[in-house]
Formats: C-alpha cells, structure tokens, sequence
C-alpha cells in the first residue's frame, strides 16, 4: 500500500515538474508590438494570406506597405531592432473596397523596392523605388507587357542572385493562367518566362503557394478550383524548379511537359471536392529541402489544419486534430470564415527541430496563436497564444526574408472585419502593428 502510495506521489510530483517547465519554457517567449499607423479596416485587404510581402528584410533594414484610412497606398522602412519608423504616404490609392486587391513588395538585391497593388482581374499597377533602400517610388510601369490585362494575386520572391520572381494569375477565377515573370538585376528588367505555368485548360484555375529553398530551388503546390465558388476546391498538387522557374518537375525528379494540366500534374495529396478545402495557404522547406504544405480541409465535418510533406520520397500527411468547430466552406468573394488560412515555418537548427504554424481560430477568440510540434519525434501539437485580444478576421504573413536570416519572428498585425462575400463593415481604422518575438517556444 505504501509502496504503491510512493510510486502515485512520485508521478504526481514529476508530472506537475514537467507542467512547471513547460509554463516557464513558454513565459520565456518575449512579445513586442511596434505601432506604425493607422490603416483601413472596413475589410480584411490589408491582412489577406496572399500577400508576398506585407513585411520584408534587406540588409539591416525592414520594409512595410498598407493602405490607410483613405486608401491610400503607404510605405514604411525601419532598421531592424528599432521602432521608429520611417513613413511615406505615396499619391497612389487602391480600391479597397475589394479584399482581393493586396499589396505585394520585395527588395531586389541592389536595394531598389518594387511594389504591386489594386489587382483583381485588373490591368497591372506596379512601381519601383527611385533610389537603393528608399521608399520613394516612381510612376506606374509596365514589366513586360505581356498578359497584364486582367492580373489577380501578385506575389513576388527573392532569388539568392539578387533578382526577383513575380507570379501571378492571368484570367478570372474557374478559367485562369499562372504566369511567371524573372527580374534581372544587372539588366534591370523583367522577362516573362511562364505565360500558363499551371493551365486551367478553360475549366479550371490553380490557386497556389511557394517557397524558394536555400539552393534555389522553387517548390510550388496548389489546388484546383473548378468555378467561382470555393466549395470547388479539390486535390493538391507540387511541382519544383532548379533552374529559377524555366524548367519544372515532380518530386520524382520526372520532368514536367510544359503546361502542368490536370492530368498531368503530380498529387501529393487527394482531396475532394466539397471537403471545405482553402486555397492560397503557404508552404516552407526543411534543412533537407523537404517541402511542408500547410492548408485546412475536412475529413468529416470539423476543418483541421493540415500538414502535407515529403518524407523519403514519399507524401505523407500530418492532421494537426486540435480544432473542435465544425464548418462548411462555399460560395464566392472574400468569406467570413471562423478560422484564418495558416502561414508555416520550420526551426531546424541545432539538434531541436520544431514545425510551427500561425493561425486565427474563433475556438481561442481569434487572437494570433501559434501551434508547434517536434518535427523529429512528431509529438502532439502544442499552442501558445501571442496576442491578449482578438484581431478579427485577421489572416498571418511574416517577413520570410528575417526569418531566413535572422530567425527572428516579425508578424504584420491590424485587427480587421470581413463581411461575408465581399462586404464591408462600418468601423474605424485600426492601428498597423509589427509583433515580434525574440524566442519561440519549443
């Protein structure tokens, strides 16, 4: 009786050891929020996933891009490790009334800014800064002059040679193209070197996310979506390029027959439609150059996040499992939906290896919250919450670029509404914020 009375306090004792390690493990996560300015708030344009930046590092300086209170299309700059930051408010506005029409920035490797805006199946709007790390820019021009009648979703990528990568979708929705522009610093000028990457075929659209892993290499992945309405969503789709998006290929090294189709492409993972599956969501690799695709669908009638990853040169998934609300995801136009499509990245360095991911859920009262995992042991997945009050409708992006170098964390942050298919609501602009945290909890 003793004996057993022992071995009972013992585990007592060491599980409420582990609940105090783990408690101060997390207290340990240092949160600041830099204030920048007040930013329109009536719908999500300004914290929707797709943009590629919202926030980007070059050298020792960080970069920012928003719109206001009035629309209009704002700049910012700062050193990195401090917060005062450097504000220009262009002449340029946007039609903010649409959540679709983002704003997209990246450094080129001589320091020049570009940015793209406004774009919804829309003719091209994009400049360039006048000078290396200034956020002054000059008047709207083209990039090539190809395909630019009807742009939607522009996202540009850094290339390790100093030039960029410009993707974005040529046709509406249910019947677009992806097309692929490259920057070359030297020249300074673009090529366009994919006019229907991913082809829809006039029945369908791809809608996609990327990432470039430390060799350069160019891992894609998307959904098919076969009309306007999201509810169409279905199938996820990978191919990578090595040779900066002119050649492409399966993960079997199998080479690609330009345009990738529907029948042709590689499936990582099968996924049905009406399975509540979100498009547009966000990808990242390991130190091995593994890709992770992170997205949410339901596999009963509860969406989870979900992780999709080469392992051994095979595709596996990883249910994420903690969410308990169910919903159907359907219609058209920019939703309402509880939770906020995920961002993802990895810390592999050192002998902890650890997947994060950045999410919105109504279950936690929409703060920002961060769900992790060990990567090698595969544990459960834990959650820590990095905000004390909702941020609405609020969706991640974090400065890739920081990360990468640094492995620092900075996260544009505005709480913002979303009126279901493409509402607006009547608030007051909110505050433009960038949450940083030194330490990630482990």
């Amino acid at each position: 009786m003793v004996k057993h009375f022992n071995l009972y306090f013992k585990n007592k004792i060491f599980n409420c050891i582990c609940i105090m390690f783990f408690v101060l493990g997390c207290s340990t996560v240092k949160i600041e929020k830099t204030d920048i300015g007040y930013g329109w708030a009536n719908n999500s344009v300004n914290t929707v996933k797709f943009r590629k930046n919202a926030l980007t590092t070059h050298n020792e300086y960080q970069f920012i891009a928003y719109y206001d209170e009035n629309s209009y299309l704002i700049l910012g700059k700062r050193k990195i490790n401090t917060k005062k930051w450097e504000i220009f408010k262009t002449s340029y506005k946007g039609n903010t009334k649409d959540a679709h029409n983002d704003i997209s920035i990246a450094i080129d490797g001589d320091g020049f800014l570009h940015v793209c805006w406004d774009q919804h199946d829309s003719k091209l709007r994009y400049v360039k800064g006048k000078s290396p790390l200034s956020i002054k820019i000059g008047e709207e021009e083209p990039m090539t002059g190809k395909e630019e009648l009807k742009v939607t979703y522009p996202e540009f990528y850094n290339l390790a040679n100093g030039g960029l990568l410009f993707f974005y979708r040529s046709g509406a929705s249910g019947r677009g193209n992806m097309v692929i522009n490259s920057y070359d610093i030297k020249s300074k000028k673009w090529i366009q070197i994919q006019e229907n990457l991913l082809d829809g075929e006039d029945k369908r659209s791809a809608y996609w996310q990327a990432c470039i892993d430390a060799k350069g290499i160019i891992h894609l992945s998307w959904v098919w979506r076969e009309s306007w309405d999201v509810s169409t969503n279905h199938d996820l789709c990978y191919a990578r390029s090595k040779d900066g998006g002119i050649t492409w290929e399966k993960s079997t090294n199998e080479k690609h027959i330009l345009p990738i189709t529907a029948s042709t492409a590689e499936y990582a993972w099968r996924i049905p439609q009406n399975s509540s599956l979100i498009n547009q969501t966000a990808m990242t690799v390991d130190k091995h150059g593994n890709p992770f695709i992170v997205s949410y669908w339901s596999e009963n009638k509860t969406p989870q996040y979900q992780i999709v990853y080469l392992d051994d040169g095979k595709w596996m998934k990883s249910n994420t499992g903690f969410r308990k609300t169910s919903f159907y995801l359907g219609g058209g136009g920019t939703k309402q939906i509880p939770i906020s499509r995920p961002d993802i990245f990895i810390d592999d360095n050192g002998t902890h290896s650890s997947l994060y991911i950045i999410f919105r859920d109504e279950e936690r009262g929409n703060k920002i919250s961060l769900a992790y995992s060990n990567l090698n042991e595969k544990s459960n997945w834990k959650i820590t919450d990095l905000t004390k009050l909702s941020v609405g409708q609020w969706e991640p992006n974090y400065d890739i670029n920081l990360w990468n170098k640094n492995h620092k964390l900075c996260v544009f942050l505005q709480k913002v509404t979303q009126v279901d298919g493409e509402g607006l609501e009547d608030v007051k602009p909110t505050m433009i914020q960038v949450l940083e945290l030194n330490k990630l909890p482990k």
